[in-house]
């Protein structure tokens, strides 16, 4: 048992360090968790391919153009560009985060200009405004194309594109949500233990997961067509 000076009571060893040479609990299932949730978001790629392949068949049999041609020309692809950067660019704030973490810095040493002396809170919260700003993106997109006649109800490939897309930003408000959760046990614990800092990492396996999968998405939906 120790007792840090900013703790009201002795804390056992392992709540301040961790186990050495073991795998924390949290984490694995964190991981295996979220490899239950690729399932989930293999199963909308492949329902995607699937759809478009028959929809472009049939319109070559007939002689028409392809849903795929007419309904992704409404989308805005430099905006989407954009958004998806910042959600990319988040995944690297949160991964400074977890450094910060690791080394049991919770707030900053320096002023806030001197961003090497940030502490997880700083990054976290960078990492919240950013991950804010893309679903603020994503609505300003759903938006705009709403007013282009495209919603889950009007083709199938809207209810793909609004499937997808919308499961995704589910996702990613899961994840600001965890992000608020986070930050505010750094506030009110006294001592920032072990516990804590496995918090933040697996905090961060979901946000980076969620990156990862957006970009998948993001070749497939934008780019790929």
């Amino acid at each position: 048992m120790t007792k840090p000076a900013s703790a009201l009571h002795p804390i056992p060893q392992v709540r301040l360090r961790g186990r050495d040479n073991r795998p924390d609990f949290v984490a694995v299932g964190t991981i295996i968790w979220l490899a239950s949730e690729l399932m989930f978001f293999a199963a909308l790629f492949a329902a995607y391919f699937t759809v478009r392949n028959v929809t472009n068949a049939q319109a070559a049999q007939f002689g028409v153009p392809s849903l795929w041609d007419t309904e992704t020309a409404k989308l805005n692809i430099p905006f989407a560009i954009i958004n998806t950067s910042v959600l990319v660019a988040s995944s690297f704030t949160c991964q400074m985060g977890v450094f910060a973490a690791e080394r049991g810095q919770v707030k900053r040493t320096g002023s806030l200009a001197a961003v090497r002396q940030w502490g997880l809170r700083e990054w976290y919260v960078l990492t919240y405004l950013m991950g804010a700003f893309f679903i603020g993106g994503q609505v300003f997109e759903y938006a705009a194309l709403f007013a282009e006649n495209l919603t889950i109800s009007t083709s199938v490939y809207g209810s793909l594109f609004f499937l997808a897309t919308g499961f995704h930003g589910l996702h990613v408000t899961g994840g600001l949500i965890a992000f608020v959760l986070l930050l505010g046990r750094t506030f009110l614990a006294r001592t920032f233990t072990h516990e804590q800092a496995v918090s933040a990492v697996v905090v961060s396996y979901y946000w980076h997961f969620v990156d990862v999968v957006w970009i998948a998405l993001f070749g497939v939906i934008y780019i790929l067509r």
